[in-house]
């Protein structure tokens, strides 16, 4: 996983409500194990509308969505932080999100930004024309307006998001007290 320390770019300013996760990656699209191409199915059904926002040239190559309310709610798939991590994105800020949608981004990379109602709306607007910026050490969203917000996170996310440490790289880190151990009880267990 890449160590995250500031996100800035465009952002797609989306910012519907109930977001689910079969609209970020639809169902069939569930049946592979690998995490590539997915993005090319995320937002199948908004992307099918014309005019939609994911397929404006003004936000091609954009790293951060922007979201509205219960964002990554129903099923628990994981293929949804895949699909964004294919896309691009880096960061989600939205009202709220899914708790099971904030821990699968989470394990896949994707910071998840929770800020107010009122934050986001003007986020939305600024969206449109400007790039936004992020900065996770600092736990700050900004814009080129002075806009400034604040938001919180779970210090062992940030730590985990800011050392690009997932579940593996956080068992790698801890190679020599494990490989001590295995010697330890290899001499005093050799039956094992």
């Amino acid at each position: 996983m890449k160590p995250i320390r500031e996100v800035e770019g465009r952002a797609i300013p989306l910012g519907l409500k109930n977001i689910d996760t079969d609209v970020i990656i639809p169902a069939h699209y569930l049946k592979t194990i690998t995490r590539k191409g997915l993005g090319k199915g995320a937002f199948e059904t908004i992307r099918a509308q014309p005019g939609n926002i994911f397929d404006d040239p003004g936000y091609a190559g954009a790293n951060i969505l922007i979201a509205g309310d219960n964002f990554g709610c129903g099923s628990s798939r994981e293929h949804a932080a895949w699909a964004l991590n294919d896309m691009g994105i880096d960061a989600v800020i939205a009202p709220s999100f899914s708790d099971i949608f904030s821990g699968n981004a989470f394990k896949n990379g994707i910071l998840t930004v929770v800020l107010p109602q009122e934050a986001v709306d003007r986020l939305l607007e600024v969206a449109k024309t400007d790039p936004i910026g992020i900065d996770l050490e600092h736990q700050t969203v900004t814009t080129p307006f002075q806009d400034r917000f604040t938001f919180e996170i779970d210090p062992f996310r940030k730590h985990c998001l800011l050392n690009g440490l997932d579940e593996v790289g956080m068992t790698l880190a801890q190679d020599a007290i494990i490989a001590g151990f295995e010697s330890k009880m290899a001499a005093e267990r050799p039956w094992l």
